[in-house]
Order: structure tokens, then sequence, then C-alpha cells
């Protein structure tokens, strides 16, 4: 039998696991990098943000995800470089050669070349973004108690900024914590006074989703209280005030930056290849269209398709399905057959806002409401790695809804010399 091809994969996020997952022990050796020794379940980092579950619920260790996958070696590290001639990525710990490299790093924060912005603003892109978030909150409240007063309105404010569904269920998830639990918690504050904004450039929340689940979206917000400032531009923020475009400032100390996502980007291949995103442009097998070797998946991909012309949007479900589509692929060259080319079947959108409140797009019905908020619950729950993940997550989304509480409220920070 002829030697096993190498696979590098880049990233182990939805598209990365999925593809190592997927591809034939028989056929390929796996190497997996990653900057993180875990797999990080992103839909649910805003709960993680908010106290209502634990980091250790969504995050998932390489080494115990493929634990039985004989052919898969993980290095923990960060590639600095692609080779594309001699086929050898450059690493923080060495060089590593491929027979075939997959990138599925992922996307990071889009900052729009601002950096004041970038500086004193919070992001959720990682586990950590959540646990930070988390923290600054909670610290934000601690300190509230003894501010004088004309620093109160900065602190008791928060910002976010984007309103997609990121910032929609961040929104609705602080609303409830405004009214169900920080009042208890800190009974000397007057919550009263806490304003929770949402800034959102076009002129709907859930801007990608129907115009039902926007207005849904919108209506259930405003009744919890979040003032949503659309069609407004942030300008800049220095800490302590949020410049608007027309004029207006929010004085506050938290803003929550999810206004667009880029596409991280490793040095080493031409810059014609990438669109102004830092998508790789792929053929629809995902090979990057100047490459015999190089294929990407997931966020990181531009793919045009009948279907979809402007590209394949940046979801768990795409990068799924496309990693599934590239290991059948990749099995079918290896053994001399046709490949099939990849196109996306869109299952449907969704977002939940708060208890009771969400939205849910599909394309023969448009939910909101209960229906649609057990409805996401569920997939969310399917999705989840492990049964004891599932499970624990279960038992705190059922106690947190009868008991309108968590216990989760801790702040871990590093020591701090005061």
């Amino acid at each position: 039998m002829a030697d096993k091809k190498k696979i590098i994969v880049v990233g182990g996020g939805f598209a990365g696991i999925q593809l190592v997952r997927a591809l034939d022990e028989k056929l390929f050796d796996v190497l997996l990098i990653d900057k993180i020794n875990h797999h990080q379940f992103q839909p649910l980092f805003y709960q993680v943000a908010t106290s209502q579950i634990e980091p250790s619920n969504i995050s998932f260790p390489l080494r115990h995800i493929f634990k039985q996958k004989k052919n898969v070696q993980i290095r923990l590290a960060e590639v600095q470089y692609i080779h594309q001639q001699n086929k050898v990525i450059t690493t923080t710990i060495g060089d590593f050669s491929y027979d075939y490299l997959v990138l599925a790093m992922g996307c990071t924060t889009n900052f729009f070349g601002n950096e004041n912005i970038k500086k004193h603003s919070l992001t959720l892109k990682t586990t950590y973004d959540a646990i930070t978030i988390r923290n600054h909150i909670l610290q934000v409240f601690e300190d509230v108690i003894s501010a004088p007063e004309e620093a109160k309105e900065a602190l008791m404010n928060i910002a976010i900024v984007g309103a997609g569904p990121t910032g929609v269920e961040l929104a609705g998830s602080f609303a409830e914590m405004k009214k169900n639990i920080l009042p208890k918690d800190y009974p000397g504050i007057d919550f009263s006074r806490m304003n929770i904004y949402l800034v959102e450039g076009s002129k709907n929340t859930l801007n990608s989703m129907s115009s039902n689940a926007q207005a849904a979206s919108k209506m259930y917000l405003q009744q919890m209280g979040v003032q949503i400032l659309t069609e407004v531009i942030v300008s800049d923020y220095d800490g302590n005030v949020l410049s608007l475009k027309n004029g207006n400032s929010i004085p506050t100390k938290t803003v929550i930056w999810s206004a667009g996502v880029i596409a991280n980007l490793i040095p080493g291949l031409p810059k014609e290849w990438f669109t102004p995103g830092n998508r790789l442009k792929v053929n629809r097998m995902n090979r990057a269209q100047e490459s015999d070797s190089i294929f990407a998946i997931g966020d990181v991909a531009y793919m045009e398709t009948p279907l979809y012309p402007k590209g394949h949007p940046q979801l768990a479900n795409v990068a799924i399905n496309q990693a599934k589509t590239l290991a059948k692929n990749m099995e079918r060259m290896e053994e001399g057959k046709l490949t099939k080319e990849y196109e996306y079947k869109d299952l449907g959108s969704m977002a939940t806002i708060g208890t009771n409140k969400a939205v849910v797009d599909l394309s023969f019905i448009k939910i909101k409401g209960v229906v649609a908020w057990l409805i996401w619950m569920f997939l969310h729950l399917m999705l989840i790695l492990s049964v004891k993940n599932k499970l624990i997550i279960f038992i705190n989304w059922a106690w947190s809804y009868i008991t309108k509480n968590t216990s989760l409220r801790l702040i871990l920070t590093p020591k701090r010399e005061f």
C-alpha cells in the first residue's frame, strides 16, 4: 500500500474539527495545528459572558476529541508563514511539510482600522474574551458601589456595537441580568439608572435575517428596556466616551464590539488570492484556485456559486458542510474518482433574545416567541460535542429558567498589586 498522504489542518474550529473527524484514517495522516488546545463552541460565548454557563461547558480539549484517532497528531502552535512552492509551513515550534494544507482559522474582530476602538473595547471571539467580559461586567458593579456620583453614569452604561446575532443575544442577556439578577446581588445600586445601548449602522437588528425576525427582535429588546440606535455609526471610543458620527456620545466604561469580522490571515500566499476581507478565493472543491495542494474551509473560504455569487455566509453550518464535502472529495482524489462540487443548502438561521424570546427563519416558516426559543435551545444542545456537556448545560438552563438566577458570577482575574 502506498504511503498515506499528509494533511495539515490549521484551526480547530467547526470546520477543522469536522474535517479531521471525517477524513479516512486509512488514507491520510493528519496534523492539526491550533494556538489553543481546545475547540470553542462560539454560539454560546454570550452565555459565558453573562454568567449563565461555565466556560468549561463549551470548551472541548482537542486531544480528548481525537483520542481514538491514531492517524491524528496535534500541535499547539501558531502558523507564521506558508512556503507554498516547497509545501512547508513555518510555525512557532518549527517547520512542517505537507501534501495538502487546509486553512480553517476562522475570523477575528474587524475594527475597520480604528486603533482606539481596538485598544479600549471588549470583543467576543474566544472563550477567553467571554471570561474577560464576565470579569469586567461584575467588576464594574463592584466599582459602582464606592464610585463618586459623577463617575457612576459611565459605569452604569453598557454599549454593544453591532446588532447581529451576537449583539442581540448579549443585549437581551444583559437586560435579563438587570431585571432578575443584579438587583439581588447589589441591593444598594439604583438599577433604573443602568442603560443598555445596542448601536447598529444599518436600519435593522438582525439585518441578515427576515423582516419578521428583524421586527420581532427589535420589539423584544425594546420591551426588555434595551435602547436601540439604528443607522448610527461609531466614530471613536477612548475608554470613557463612545463617540457617534451623528454628533452624540455615550459615557461608558463598557463597549463590546461585535460590528464585523475579518478572516485570519497567514503570510506567504499572493495578495490576489484574497478578497478585501482576507478570505481566500477557492473553487467549488474548496481548493485555492491557483494551487494544487492548498484548501480553505469555513469562514476563511470565499467560494462563488450560482446560489451565492458573493460567497457563502460565515456560519457554522457552512463550515461543517464544507468540511464534510472536502473530506469526501479528498478520498475520491486518492481513489481516482470524480470529485463533487460544493453548494450550501440554507437550513435557516436563528437568534435568541431572552427567556421565551427567540426568532427562527426556516425556508418554509418564520417563527418567533416560545416555540422559536425551544427550537433554538434544542438545536444548540445537539451541536454540543459531548453528552456530559449537553446534560450540564441543560441542567443549567432548566435551573436558570425556574429560579431566574445562576450562581456563576465569579470574578476570576490574575492577581493585581494594589
